[in-house]
């Protein structure tokens, strides 16, 4: 559910075309609820409901995030009027992946697997005024995570290249594409297939990720947020996101996708937000 929060609650506010003149830009607090449909687990080719409760703020120059299960603050204080941002600071994530409501009855037979939670960095850079007008956005980031309770004991670390820009005062829309690279540890537990675990669910005997880490799934997301008060600095907004991601390479060779479930991924998301 990562990318909600990312989309969702980060089209809001998001546009320094909607800061105030000073030396800091403007405090704020922005809470969204709503409700998404992601693939069961990552490969399925099933979706599951899901509620989301997202926050997003900045206090005294320093911002913070929730992406669904995921929490980011940015240490680099920023400045009212900056065109450049440099974006630095602690990433936790809950990884729930197969953990519960695995429709697929061959997957469900492999057995559910435990949560961990997973800390790292992030780091990033946006430019202002760059394409469409003095107010529109580019940047990259960066973000690595390591499991921190040993159940997979392996990393996570994702690239993102995002582009946003407001329509006028009352309209955001952004784009963003993902790359995600995983450690060996991951591959393992999360697309192989042990013979026990063959027998089990009728899937065949596969190692994802033998020795080696890789890129295991790329993403494309559009998203966007319709002010309900007539500014989206303040009041009431419609956010709404959808993305298609694919799994890749070896880890979408795994049963668990190529016979099981489906590379291709589908998610989406709509809430309401209001922004204090």
């Amino acid at each position: 559910m990562r990318f909600l929060g990312l989309t969702l609650v980060g089209a809001l506010c998001a546009s320094p075309a909607l800061a105030d003149d000073r030396p800091r830009p403007r405090d704020y607090v922005t809470v969204a609820v709503g409700a998404g449909t992601i693939p069961s687990y990552t490969g399925s080719d099933e979706n599951i409901f899901i509620p989301a409760l997202l926050v997003r703020g900045r206090i005294n120059g320093f911002a913070f995030v929730t992406r669904g299960v995921n929490l980011s603050v940015d240490l680099m204080r920023g400045h009212a009027g900056d065109d450049l941002d440099i974006k630095l600071g602690p990433l936790l994530n809950l990884r729930n992946e197969r953990s519960s409501r695995i429709k697929d009855p061959q997957v469900a037979a492999l057995g559910t697997l435990p949560r961990t939670l997973e800390g790292g960095l992030y780091a990033g850079i946006s430019k202002t005024g760059v394409l469409t007008s003095e107010h529109d956005q580019i940047g990259v980031r960066v973000s690595y995570l390591h499991d921190m309770l040993g159940k997979h004991g392996s990393h996570v670390m994702t690239t993102s290249f995002e582009y946003g820009t407001p329509l006028s005062r009352t309209t955001f829309v952004g784009a963003q594409a993902t790359v995600t690279f995983v450690g060996k540890g991951f591959g393992r537990t999360y697309f192989d297939i042990d013979p026990a675990g063959s027998t089990a669910s009728g899937l065949a005997a596969y190692s994802a990720a033998g020795s080696k880490s890789g890129a295991s799934k790329m993403a494309f997301t559009l998203a966007g947020a319709k002010s309900l008060s007539g500014d989206l600095r303040k009041g009431w907004a419609i956010v709404i996101a959808g993305q298609y991601g694919r799994v890749m390479g070896r880890y979408a060779r795994s049963p668990i996708v190529a016979d099981a479930g489906d590379a291709n991924q589908w998610l989406g998301g709509l809430g309401l937000a209001y922004t204090f």
